[in-house]
């Protein structure tokens, strides 16, 4: 996986100019061991419950990045150690939350690549509510089931096509 989020940014202006690709603001904080990673993008949106968060990522990822919308709620986890292992060994690229996670050090012993706004102790609930695959709104920007993601040390961008 060689790609560099400013390159991206430099090499489309024109995608940054109409849109076709974005950059998310820079609230999110990185865990787990991949500093970088990429993929296409299966969107979630849920609130404070994380019940779809397991149901999806106990499926095969493909190399697929899951991004949740959360709300941006700093009340409850989305994602934990389980869930980040859970990730891990069933071939997700990454995760980013728009929300908090808990048991840091788990998540970042694991070979995935996480952000998300921040941590919280508190656990999801387990309602099973949310939506899966939909268009979702991300610290602004808009994101769609398809999309690519790419995330480094400089930032997340996100594509309406694959860029590298």
């Amino acid at each position: 996986m060689s790609f560099a989020t400013t390159d991206l940014c430099d090499d489309h202006p024109e995608l940054l100019e109409d849109g076709r690709l974005a950059v998310l603001p820079p609230l999110f904080t990185h865990y787990g061991r991949q500093l970088r990673f990429c993929g296409s993008v299966t969107t979630l949106k849920v609130f404070e419950d994380n019940a779809l968060v397991r149901a999806t990522l106990e499926a095969p990822g493909n190399g697929n990045v899951l991004v949740i919308d959360g709300g941006a709620s700093l009340r409850r986890a989305l994602v934990g150690g389980q869930l980040a292992l859970l990730a891990q060994n069933n071939g997700w690229s990454g995760i980013v939350v728009d929300g908090c996670v808990r048991d840091s050090d788990e998540i970042n012993a694991c070979a995935i690549g996480v952000r998300a706004l921040g941590t919280h102790p508190r656990k999801s609930s387990k309602l099973g509510a949310g939506e899966r695959n939909v268009r979702i709104c991300v610290s602004g920007v808009a994101v769609q089931p398809g999309d690519w993601l790419y995330a480094d040390a400089d930032g997340i961008v996100v594509a309406q096509q694959k860029l590298a």
